[in-house]
């Protein structure tokens, strides 16, 4: 099969980590190896996130010229080809001698017109606590969300991506069975002027969003959204948490989800399948293979398989009725 894999930055730098380089190649060595897993039966095409690894470049930029900071267009251009290097990396050092993997830098294209950038939502960079949040909002006019009780982290637009640009050189490598990464940090988000020309603007794409219209592009069987936490929950964090097994879009269609986290995760999902898309999973790398076979994290499936799913702990995965509601739920 086909699958587009969307790392997440959480799952490539681990929360709580110092955002140190031997930290990050540590992380993408252990995601190499998940990936070389499921590389070694299917087709895989490789998107990740960079919500911790841009909110980095961004302060350095700060520090470095408060007056005159780099924009985002151009800082996830640099982190796209930094973890997009640690990666392909690892994985020519965990696959198959002659395999072939290349990595692209990515643009892709959103409306200028976007609500997104009068609402600021995708959190990017460090946890801060509830004074270094005042004090980085008020030195950096940053805007900020509290992501648990006293955790905040600043938050940017995030524009729906319209298309992505230069799809017709990365189908090519795909189809010549080249091992591609690419739409690192949902792609570097540029506008088409009025006389037809792209410029880059102040946003982080979602990356999922943009790995489901990869997906689509592709015409990929599985689009696996892999982060640091097990699956789906509803009632996170309350009393009757637990996870969501198979579940179809329109019982996640009755459900609420955080906007800068796990929701666009779930819209990506049902955008994906009801496109066609066989299947989508949520869940963690290390359990990549599981999601796959339908063992572990979230899938979502026009029709439910009608069996009962486990976690790898042995726990059920519950099947959430239409009328259960679902708890904000943190996931990057």
């Amino acid at each position: 099969m086909r699958i587009v894999i969307a790392l997440g930055g959480n799952a490539l730098l681990k929360r709580g980590e110092p955002m140190t380089a031997a930290a990050q190649h540590t992380n993408v060595r252990i995601a190499a190896a998940a990936l070389a897993d499921l590389a070694q039966d299917h087709q895989i095409i490789v998107a990740h996130g960079n919500g911790p690894q841009v909110g980095l470049m961004a302060l350095r930029s700060a520090a470095y010229a408060p007056d005159n900071p780099w924009p985002l267009d151009i800082l996830g251009a640099e982190t796209e080809g930094m973890i997009g290097y640690l990666i392909e990396q690892e994985l020519m050092n965990a696959l198959p001698k002659g395999t072939d993997c290349a990595t692209l830098l990515t643009r892709v294209e959103v409306d200028p017109d976007d609500p997104a950038f009068d609402r600021p939502t995708k959190p990017i960079g460090p946890v801060y606590t509830a004074a270094e949040a005042e004090l980085a909002r008020s030195k950096n006019c940053w805007s900020m969300v509290e992501e648990a009780k006293g955790a905040l982290r600043r938050v940017v637009p995030s524009p729906l991506p319209i298309a992505i640009l230069g799809i017709a050189p990365i189908r090519l490598l795909v189809e010549a069975g080249v091992c591609v990464i690419c739409a690192g940090g949902g792609g570097i988000p540029v506008v088409r002027g009025l006389d037809g020309q792209m410029e880059g603007v102040e946003a982080v794409i979602d990356k999922d969003r943009t790995s489901a219209l990869l997906a689509q592009a592709l015409d990929a069987d599985i689009l696996l959204m892999l982060t640091d936490v097990a699956a789906v929950f509803r009632d996170w964090g309350g009393p009757d948490q637990a996870a969501i097994g198979c579940v179809t879009p329109d019982e996640l269609d009755e459900m609420s989800f955080a906007e800068g986290s796990m929701g666009p995760k779930i819209t990506s999902a049902c955008d994906f399948v009801r496109a066609g898309g066989a299947m989508a999973g949520i869940g963690r790398l290390q359990d990549a293979r599981k999601i796959v076979e339908g063992l572990a994290g979230t899938q979502v499936r026009m029709e439910p398989l009608g069996v009962e799913n486990q976690m790898p702990d042995g726990k059920n995965i519950d099947h959430i009725p239409k009328d259960q509601p679902a708890s904000v739920q943190s996931s990057a």
